[in-house]
């Protein structure tokens, strides 16, 4: 089973401020997902920014499995709360869970492997 962090989701108020500011302070090329959301390449972890009024509030890791649904259920038995539960989103299929020290994570699934 992969357990793997890949991914670093940013929350923004303003997704294009936010987007300018990594591409003028580190370089890092923008990809733009769509009116809410992009992400930037070039920073050793790909990085997306999200402006939905759907966004967590704090920096999210993301972790890439193989398995979703032993993925979740590995996270409750260790302790964790879902705090969304299981949607599609362009990429793939995630779900988002808190751990027992309360930082909030999403794991997910390529869509290519669903």
């Amino acid at each position: 089973m992969i357990f793997k962090l890949d991914y670093l989701e940013l929350p923004s108020s303003n997704g294009d401020a936010t987007s300018r500011f990594l591409a003028e302070a580190f370089g890092w090329e923008r990809i733009t997902y769509g009116p809410e959301y992009s992400g930037a390449s070039g920073a050793g972890i790909d990085i997306g920014v999200d402006s939905s009024a759907e966004r967590v509030p704090v920096p999210l890791p993301v972790i890439r499995t193989d398995d979703l649904d032993t993925a979740e259920a590995r996270v409750r038995k260790a302790g964790g709360v879902v705090t969304r539960a299981q949607f599609d989103f362009p990429g793939g299929r995630r779900f988002h869970a808190r751990e027992p020290g309360g930082t909030e994570f999403a794991v997910y699934v390529d869509r290519e492997a669903d």
